[in-house]
């Protein structure tokens, strides 16, 4: 298996010249050396493209596109029109990966007939790059579709799969077809959907061979809260539940608008907390939009009965709901 597959890593650029020489080393540093790296500037107006230029010339496996910029979404598409490898990878070019991550992928992907491998992370604060501890097993689990699904979707496991893409190294014909929307952020949400619901065999590597810098000034994630939430990952989580739907996976696509519900709840108080008033009307206008189909998923038996107690409660009077959660935070405080 060593150095027989060709890994493709796409790393989108975008005005980061301070932190892309890290990232572009750490990639360079990696154990397994069959790499095309593909770096894709989009549009930059400070040196980053210059970076990249300057590192296409020292090693042979990074090759460069200027591009007017596209975001985050155009510039990914962009590298995938000119894959070549028989896997995918995702870097984002102001984080950095430890040199054993693809070989450690790759490897569980090939012993395991994985068409996903998806890693843990660290969270690393960009004021003073300061790695927020968290304890990691080394374990490898090898799980089904559904399995797969079910952590993705439900969040309750020793671990969890999140959204993003970096994480993850996708066998290329499991994404054959797959794409990032354009003019949209939280755009991993349904790529990684769309592959966990046509994988049969994903391996999780509870080892953080990731490093995700966290607050960057500037970042996409930084962006207002309200034109993030309900322009981006509110519209995303809905689409999750239908195309689950679309393609046979019911009781998947149930529990994935339950847990878009449990997320607008959050969602909700946050806004309360923030005193976003208009912002709080409109979650609950969602909700409220969705109240039939509320109770009859709060029926089913993955629905957990202090769930079902607070959206019960949220239907009946929002406001009440939000004092509700307040005292009990408080009281939760104290009894620390």
């Amino acid at each position: 298996m060593q150095n027989i597959k060709l890994i493709s890593v796409i790393v989108a650029a975008y005005n980061i010249e301070a932190y892309l020489p890290h990232c572009l080393d750490s990639l360079l540093m990696q154990t397994y050396q069959r790499l095309e790296i593909i770096v894709v500037d989009d549009g930059s107006k400070d040196c980053t493209g210059s970076i990249c230029d300057q590192y296409a010339q020292r090693d042979s496996r990074i090759q460069v596109i200027h591009q007017e910029n596209q975001g985050l979404s155009g510039a990914r598409n962009t590298g995938l029109s000119i894959a070549k490898g028989d896997y995918i990878g995702y870097v984002d070019g102001d984080d950095w990966i430890e040199p054993e991550m693809y070989q450690a992928m790759l490897e569980a992907c090939e012993e395991e007939n994985a068409q996903i491998a998806v890693c843990a992370y660290r969270k690393i604060r960009e004021e003073n790059l300061q790695i927020e501890q968290t304890k990691f097993s080394g374990r490898k689990y090898v799980l089904t579709r559904q399995e797969a699904l079910d952590i993705y979707i439900c969040d309750n496991k020793p671990f969890h799969i999140y959204n993003s893409v970096w994480s993850k190294l996708f066998r290329k014909d499991l994404i054959e077809g797959i794409r990032f929307p354009l003019g949209k952020k939280s755009e991993d949400i349904m790529y990684t959907t769309k592959a966990l619901a046509n994988t049969n065999c994903c391996v999780f590597l509870d080892a953080p061979y990731y490093n995700y810098v966290l607050d960057r000034a500037g970042s996409i994630m930084n962006k207002k809260l309200h034109e993030r939430r309900f322009n981006d990952e509110i519209p995303f989580w809905k689409e999750q539940t239908a195309y689950l739907r679309e393609i046979g996976m019911e009781e998947a696509s149930e529990k994935a608008f339950y847990h878009f519900c449990r997320r607008m709840l959050f969602y909700f108080v946050e806004f309360k907390d923030k005193k976003m008033k208009t912002s709080a009307r409109e979650a609950v206008k969602i909700l409220k939009s969705d109240k039939e189909k509320i109770k009859a998923v709060y029926q089913k038996e993955f629905a957990a009965a202090g769930d079902k107690a607070r959206m019960k409660l949220f239907l009946l009077n929002p406001d009440l709901f939000y004092c509700t959660v307040k005292v009990y935070d408080r009281i939760r405080q104290r009894l620390k």
